[in-house]
């Protein structure tokens, strides 16, 4: 009854999802039952080395059936274990694994705007070489953590998106607005140049699941607002009737936000400038000359002329009066003033006289 003494060496289920499983025990016992499922093939280490496959059934573990296994036989043990470490690699595609990131800051050709690239998504994962793949990453990386291995690749995934959009763009194949139109060039180049990287670790990138490459939220405002612009100064002819128009809108939203009494008073400037200018804010001529100073002050509006002074109190009236307003004196008959120290005849609106200095008083 030997064989109920044997091993029964197959992948749990816990491991099922992992791209490899290395089985614990190092000493194999000597006709053990190994089972290797459709989707995986089982390798022997030894020494960095792999020394022998097992394909997809039901194998025994005997020097008989595999020869490779002849050179592992523990002597110690009496030849009852094989002492090699023991690999089942996973042959089938990992779907729907995450990556994304930040790609780059570029320039937009169209708008020349400068705005920030961001991707996300998923990437299928494939192991090309099984032999390769345990011989490379073996020792420094833990290949029993899917975490690990899918984080590696992500970031690989994530900087061939880098070199590829900026090329892209740069090289003007690819619009900034509307690169999604594109994706299925920029899928072809990301997994061509990804590959490349991975090639030399036995594993691929078959494919990449639903992605999108997106602006930042303030970038995606700021072109939306520069494209509004352009088309309405091309429906409008020129920036001048779009500047006009932008100003009557303006004083609506004014009117909505502010008040009654503002909102009117901007209405009515921005409608007054669409009435008086309706091709927009005129341009001066170079060819006419400004006018000058002087004509532009003559042409103003100046103070009310002053009318006569009276000769008694000295008060200035208003034109066209007969009587003071002060003391009541004819302006028409009264006598102008003099200084009773000289005799002299004084301005009606003088202090002291021009003659002698004596202060002037009313009479």
């Amino acid at each position: 009854m030997a064989w109920f003494e044997r091993e029964f060496i197959a992948v749990p289920e816990t491991g099922k999802n992992q791209l490899v499983y290395k089985w614990p025990d190092v000493n194999i016992r000597r006709y053990s039952r190994a089972t290797v499922n459709a989707d995986e093939i089982a390798l022997f280490l030894k020494s960095g080395q792999v020394i022998g496959a097992l394909g997809p059934g039901r194998h025994r573990i005997d020097a008989d059936e595999l020869p490779v296994l002849g050179a592992l036989v523990d002597t110690l043990s009496g030849g009852n274990f094989y002492r090699a470490e023991l690999y089942f690699v996973s042959t089938r595609e990992f779907a729907g694994l995450k990556f994304g990131g930040r790609l780059a800051d570029i320039a937009d050709p169209v708008s020349e705007q400068v705005v920030t690239l961001r991707v996300f998504g998923e990437y299928a994962l494939a192991i090309r070489d099984p032999a390769v793949l345990l011989t490379s990453l073996t020792g420094t990386t833990d290949l029993a953590d899917p975490t690990a291995v899918h984080s590696w690749c992500a970031d690989l995934l994530l900087k061939s998106m880098k070199v590829a959009v900026t090329r892209g763009v740069a090289q003007g194949r690819w619009p900034v607005v509307g690169l999604s139109g594109s994706l299925p060039d920029i899928e072809a180049a990301v997994v061509e140049h990804t590959n490349i990287a991975l090639y030399e670790y036995g594993l691929r990138i078959p494919r990449l699941g639903n992605f999108d490459i997106t602006l930042a939220p303030e970038d995606t405002e700021r072109l939306k607002r520069l494209a509004k612009d352009v088309t309405y100064i091309r429906l409008a002819g020129d920036f001048r009737q779009y500047a006009a128009g932008e100003l009557a809108l303006g004083a609506g939203q004014g009117l909505a936000q502010h008040g009654h009494h503002e909102g009117v008073l901007g209405a009515a400037l921005g409608i007054n400038a669409l009435q008086q200018y309706p091709g927009g804010v005129p341009a001066r001529n170079p060819d006419v000359a400004a006018p000058a100073e002087p004509a532009r002050q003559a042409a103003l509006p100046g103070p009310d002329p002053q009318g006569p002074a009276c000769a008694r109190c000295r008060t200035v009236n208003p034109a066209g009066a007969s009587f003071c307003i002060s003391c009541g004196a004819g302006l028409a008959t009264a006598a102008p003033p003099h200084c009773h120290g000289c005799g002299a005849e004084l301005v009606a609106t003088a202090r002291f006289c021009g003659s002698c200095g004596v202060a002037v008083h009313l009479q």
